[in-house]
């Protein structure tokens, strides 16, 4: 990381960022061009949870290539100065490399479904219809690496 003094390495704030926000961005590669996409996600030991449908264009890449890249922000903020160059941006971020795994079985699906809606704030477990869980396919993203930078001033929050 070229700016160390933005480098995030308390775990605590690393797993807040993983906890708290909202949305992950997964890079996989089409040929020779990357591919991003956002998704609501779960996150529980070391491996974030995303539902998707069981086919299109993302599990066509992923059943090529598991190998990914994903990016998490916390909430990000433009701090406006007087002078246009002096403008901010106060944030939090996380890049990280996994290997997806695609979860079938039944049982795992409703697990990383419970997973993700608990990050979301839905702490009871949720009675799935059989079509709901048949219908779809978790991904399992083991991280493999993961560094996070900060921007701004975090210490009054």
């Amino acid at each position: 990381m070229r700016k160390k003094n933005q480098e995030i390495t308390d775990n605590k704030i690393i797993n807040e960022i993983l906890t708290k926000s909202e949305v992950c961005r997964l890079a996989m590669m089409d040929a020779d061009k990357p591919y991003i996409l956002p998704f609501n996600y779960g996150y529980e030991e070391n491996c974030i949870y995303i539902h998707s449908a069981p086919e299109g264009k993302k599990i066509e890449l992923l059943r090529k290539n598991n190998k990914v890249c994903f990016e998490i922000e916390q909430i990000a903020e433009i701090v406006k100065h007087d002078k246009a160059c002096k403008w901010e941006t106060k944030y939090r971020s996380l890049i990280g490399y996994a290997e997806v795994e695609i979860i079938t079985d039944f049982e795992q699906k409703k697990k990383g479904l419970d997973i993700i809606m608990s990050h979301y704030g839905e702490d009871l477990k949720i009675d799935y219809t059989e079509k709901q869980v048949d219908f779809i396919i978790i991904l399992k993203l083991k991280i493999t690496k993961l560094t996070g930078k900060q921007s701004g001033n975090w210490s009054d929050n």
